[in-house]
């Protein structure tokens, strides 16, 4: 089996650090494939429109994969078709959005697709900012998940995220500077017309762009 060190599969959710780390990813490796993850999420449908909408701007191949049984195992406000009362809080806590072992079994599949695409890369978008809270962006999950791969696959797939060491700020900052499309993102929990600019994923997005000048700021759009 040919190793493809440098070639990649990227694991992209339509948010922002996913898009960068993409967009980055073509500087330094040969990305061959976007890969999108339906898992019932309440977003789905804006997140898969951001993913193609990304996967067409680099002109890459995308693939979705079923994974709508999680969706049972999700809070009940994370998952699509979930009623919600407008004027309510929207998925302030972990426990509000925590999805069960979510970013294991995505890289796993992701994982899988690679060594099948002789890739020896897996991109995704992990950020400084959510690692505080979330242990599955955090430097040592990524490790240890490339160690546990180094066993799993035949190639010695290797997770990489070009983001992992930034804040959104800096985040956004360097999607400007690699001129990614920036205007597809879709980092809302929600899935309306707009990005809801109130639940903790938007309001991250939103004190990034709002910390720029504003000649500097990208077209994202929240609502209201």
């Amino acid at each position: 089996m040919s190793l493809g060190g440098d070639r990649a599969v990227a694991l992209v959710s339509g948010g922002l650090d996913s898009v960068v780390s993409l967009a980055k990813a073509r500087d330094e490796a040969d990305v061959r494939l976007v890969l999108f993850a339906d898992y019932g999420q309440r977003s789905v449908e804006r997140e898969r429109a951001a993913v193609i909408g990304v996967a067409t701007f680099y002109q890459l191949p995308f693939r979705e994969v079923d994974l709508a049984w999680l969706r049972s195992l999700s809070p009940v406000g994370m998952r699509s078709g979930a009623s919600r009362d407008p004027s309510a809080p929207l998925l302030e806590t972990i426990d509000d959005v925590w999805i069960p072992n979510r970013n294991g079994v995505l890289l796993n599949v992701a994982a899988a697709f690679a060594e099948s695409y002789r890739c020896g890369i897996v991109v995704t978008g992990f950020n400084r900012e959510e690692a505080v809270d979330f242990p599955d962006n955090r430097v040592e999950y990524v490790a240890m998940v490339n160690r546990s791969f180094e066993l799993s696959t035949r190639n010695g797939v290797r997770v990489v995220s070009y983001t992992q060491d930034l804040d959104k700020r800096e985040i956004v900052a360097l999607g400007i500077e690699l001129k990614a499309p920036l205007s597809l993102v879709w980092s809302c929990y929600d899935g309306g017309e707009e990005m809801c600019g109130r639940c903790p994923s938007c309001r991250r997005l939103k004190a990034a762009v709002d910390a720029l000048p504003a000649e500097k700021k990208p077209p994202i759009r929240f609502a209201g």
